[in-house]
């Protein structure tokens, strides 16, 4: 929170509109005159992209970074200046990267600059996204609250306890249910560096290539610790060796053991979520103590996530009279992907009959229950192959709480 209101004010006003650059560029114009250049210069650059000629917005910019403003255009037999340029382009774009574009297109075959020991092979992301935004799934969050977010925010009773900040938690469960997104929360509800790895990161044709790939990967995470480090489809990389008729593949799945080992490397502050909708064909040495050692079943979204889930959906569609919890008790069963089908196809409803008509008109509440009777729950199918592993290989006991969901849900 700033000492101005009324700069408040108004960047909660450009967050709620952001394409209103007529408040984005006055904005720009109050950090100017209180001296916040750096805060100016993202607003102007947001401007510039959508509108290059923009005269107010080039202002804004060349005063925010410390040099002249742009003279305004005068008669025809105006002399123009002779004095040169002394914006430097280059370290522009590297700070505006990620707002506006490259002027200069490179070529495909030319190597990007080595950047020293900030430039990483795997992207390390800041995520936004907490566990306040993943809607219901209670159990869900006592369970990580418990194995990772309650050590990491009490480091006395940490230390009293013997507690690492190691570890490794393995999600499971149907399809689209919301795993990945999952994982991107616990990072950004522990403010940690979130890496995201999947199977084409790793697995390369030339020999020993895919071990150093998951090496490199590893030695990011620990660089950047705290860390949340997502091995997705983890079942894909950590096959079960003994069906495994690849010896290249076997030796990525011991280089992944040694990893999570830390044999080579402290992991301390790294901590490794893996997510597989077939936890049964993943190695049984990587679910040992000290690696994948905890496992969580991802459900599908209970009546309040469901309902969260639509309204997400949503929220950029032309709605009327809808009904959330009348369409949440609708869809029971369906993954978080379903749900976004059952959006998607009520919108299609409604433009069939706009189009039809010539009239445009809302989504409304027999759309989105037109819908539901259309699209169907996806999990059934994997619940049906769950259902054998619950009842015919469970001796361990680690599917005991999937086998109890299957129970309540009388799936036999």
């Amino acid at each position: 929170m700033s000492d101005s209101p009324l700069i408040d004010s108004l960047t909660a006003a450009v967050e709620a509109r952001p394409d209103d650059l007529t408040l984005r560029l006055h904005l720009a114009e109050l950090l100017v005159g209180a001296g916040r250049g750096a805060e100016a210069i993202g607003h102007a650059a947001q401007v510039l992209a959508r509108e290059p000629g923009n005269e107010t917005a080039q202002r804004l910019m060349s005063t925010a970074l410390g040099g002249p403003a742009p003279a305004a255009a005068g008669p025809a037999t105006a002399a123009p200046s002779e004095e040169p340029s002394t914006v430097d382009w280059a370290a522009m774009e590297q700070e505006l990267g990620d707002i506006v574009p490259p002027r200069f297109a490179k070529a495909d075959d030319e190597p990007d600059p080595v950047q020293g020991h900030a430039d990483r092979t795997f992207d390390v992301e800041r995520s936004t996204i907490t566990l306040a935004d993943v809607g219901g799934m209670q159990e869900v969050k006592k369970r990580l609250e418990v194995s990772f977010l309650g050590p990491l925010r009490n480091p006395k009773l940490r230390t009293l306890f013997g507690k690492s900040l190691r570890g490794g938690l393995l999600l499971y469960g149907p399809p689209g249910c919301g795993k990945t997104f999952l994982a991107r929360a616990v990072a950004g509800e522990m403010g940690a560096a979130f890496i995201s790895l999947s199977i084409t990161d790793v697995l390369n044709m030339w020999v020993g290539s895919s071990e150093r790939n998951l090496h490199d990967l590893f030695q990011s995470a620990r660089g950047h610790a705290p860390c949340v480090l997502f091995l997705d489809e983890i079942d894909a990389l950590g096959h079960k060796r003994s069906q495994l008729n690849s010896s290249s593949m076997r030796t990525v799945v011991n280089q992944l053991l040694t990893e999570l080992d830390g044999v080579d490397g402290n992991n301390d502050g790294v901590f490794v979520l893996a997510a597989t909708n077939a936890p049964w064909d993943i190695d049984a040495a990587l679910r040992r103590p000290g690696r994948l050692d905890r496992t969580l079943l991802v459900l599908p979204p209970d009546r309040a996530a469901r309902a969260a889930i639509l309204e997400y959906h949503l929220r950029d569609r032309p709605v009327a009279g809808i009904d959330l919890g009348q369409v949440a008790d609708a869809t029971e069963h369906y993954s978080g992907a379903d749900l976004a089908h059952v959006c998607e196809t009520a919108a299609e409803f409604a433009m069939r009959d706009s189009i039809a008509t010539g009239e445009i008109r809302m989504i409304s509440q027999a759309d989105m229950l037109g819908a539901t009777r259309e699209v169907r729950p996806s999990t059934d199918g994997w619940f049906g192959t769950a259902r054998n592993v619950a009842m015919f290989a469970n001796e361990s006991g680690e599917y005991d709480e999937l086998a109890a969901y299957l129970k309540k849900r009388k799936i036999r």
